[in-house]
């Protein structure tokens, strides 16, 4: 079932994310962060084309509480969860190779 982007909050997190039966990526983005806005396509891209995890976005202005639990410091972060943990972070904006790269552990179809 690949398809676009999900929206997460503080509220749905745990739900959405930490219970997920499948990888999570979740982008802590801001709507003032050129950089976020520059990976925002690839992002969309890697969520159609791969059906093995999930792209989740959430914005740090809205939903502090998770940011801050999980140590987010600077923004695009781009965190793995995986059976309720961080599996892997990627800090900064990339290609979309790059992106797909750094997945690749969590990536099993090529599009």
């Amino acid at each position: 079932m690949a398809g676009a982007t999900i929206t997460v909050t503080d509220a749905d997190f745990e739900e959405k994310v930490l219970k997920s039966d499948k990888p999570v990526l979740v982008d802590f983005w801001a709507e003032w962060c050129g950089p976020c806005r520059m990976i925002a396509p690839s992002l969309e891209a890697i969520a159609s084309e791969h059906d093995e995890i999930i792209v989740a976005k959430l914005n740090i202005d809205q939903n502090p509480a998770t940011a801050a639990k999980y140590g987010v410091m600077s923004i695009p972060t781009l965190n793995v969860y995986k059976d309720g943990d961080v599996a892997k972070t990627i800090v900064g904006a990339k290609p979309k190779a790059a992106i797909e790269r750094d997945l690749a552990d969590f990536l099993t179809s090529k599009a």
